[in-house]
């Protein structure tokens, strides 16, 4: 079982997520994000700290059906967070960004969509359930610049093909999940 949480920054999705998979003794928790800086380190010591002492915990943005296979064992769920950090760290690691204004953002996208699409087979080959969590990033106003514009656009065409292949979608606002899938 496959099964996206999404909303906006601060919704509650983390907090969702992790309660989707609180019958389960084990969880393998795939972080996604990277630390650049202090605030970055800052954000996922409190994400670590934050997790249950016995989750075990993965830091991988790329190449993810390493982790998550057909042998995983099914009384382990698994807790991707996050989709759109993912597609960060793809973006920054294959453009320069020094030269933004340069990117060839239809090949970066590519680049997305084939980890996105090894990410969906890996997940509906694996006998898991499989919670992502992604953030809702399109229903603000058009952003200023190019780089967050097509960042904003790679993002919901992920988020549209990760919520079409996921069996349920949990959309949550202020703390409040609603399945909408």
């Amino acid at each position: 079982m496959m099964m996206l949480v999404t909303g906006g920054a601060r919704s509650g999705k983390s907090r969702h997520a992790e309660s989707l998979l609180s019958q389960y003794p084990q969880v393998c928790y795939i972080a996604t994000s990277r630390i650049f800086d202090a605030e970055m380190a800052e954000r996922i010591q409190h994400h670590r700290d934050s997790r249950p002492a016995h989750w075990r915990t993965e830091e991988r943005w790329q190449h993810l059906a390493d982790i998550i296979t057909p042998h995983n064992d099914p009384n382990e769920a698994i807790l991707l967070e996050c989709i759109t950090t993912l597609i960060t760290n793809i973006l920054f690691a294959s453009g320069n960004a020094q030269e933004i204004e340069r990117w060839d953002f239809a090949a970066l996208e590519n680049e997305v969509n084939a980890e996105i699409d090894a990410l969906i087979a890996a997940c509906r080959a694996c006998p898991s359930p499989v919670v992502l969590v992604t953030n809702e990033v399109g229903m603000g106003i058009v952003p200023e610049n190019r780089l967050a514009r097509h960042f904003r656009d790679i993002a919901g065409r992920v988020n549209q093909k990760l919520a079409q292949a996921a069996d349920d979608v949990w959309l949550v606002v202020s703390g409040i999940g609603v399945k909408i899938k």
